[in-house]
């Protein structure tokens, strides 16, 4: 696999260096995050991710944390298909009018105590799109967040810091 990844990149499809695998950010942010996991919610955190409007940047890096290089479960952190097993919501992209509801019966079915972290520079504030006639904009416009994690769209790494500091703030 990596030397594919390494003929890619040498052939100019990839402009950016590959991510070491044995990446020492990677494995001491995810031992923190097991850590404080393990004392909060008792060695498990299920997340729900919500599009609420966004272009799907932020999903595509969302669904690299599942990929064998991030491996997100190994560190306790596992996706769920419904609200009502989530410990977090991770909410991308400025709210549509149309997902403004369906954000807030979602929040309303996630139980307490649970996090909500703004995926993007578009859940941040609204991004490009901002605030109009088709979107609320920031995801804090519609609920509460608890945590922001800025980028457009913000790399696997920085979506698994966003997260620890999440929980380590819930602590």
């Amino acid at each position: 696999m990596l030397r594919i990844l390494a003929k890619i990149q040498r052939i100019g499809i990839v402009t950016e260096p590959l991510p070491r695998l044995n990446e020492p950010a990677l494995s001491e942010i995810g031992e923190q995050l097991k850590e404080r996991i393990g004392e909060l919610f008792g060695g498990s955190l299920a997340i729900r991710e919500v599009d609420a409007g966004s272009c799907n940047g932020c999903e595509l890096e969302i669904q690299a944390l599942n990929n064998p290089y991030y491996s997100i479960e190994r560190f306790g952190v596992h996706f769920v298909a419904s609200p009502r097993h989530a410990d977090m919501l991770l909410v991308t992209g400025p709210v549509s009018r149309h997902m403004e509801e369906a954000l807030r019966r979602t929040l309303a079915a996630t139980p307490e105590p649970r996090l909500v972290i703004a995926v993007g520079a578009c859940g941040a504030d609204g991004g490009e799109f901002g605030t109009s006639y088709a979107s609320s904009g920031a995801v804090a416009n519609v609920i509460p967040v608890d945590a922001v994690i800025r980028g457009c769209p913000p790399t696997p790494l920085d979506l698994l810091r966003g997260i620890l500091e999440a929980v380590q703030r819930r602590a």
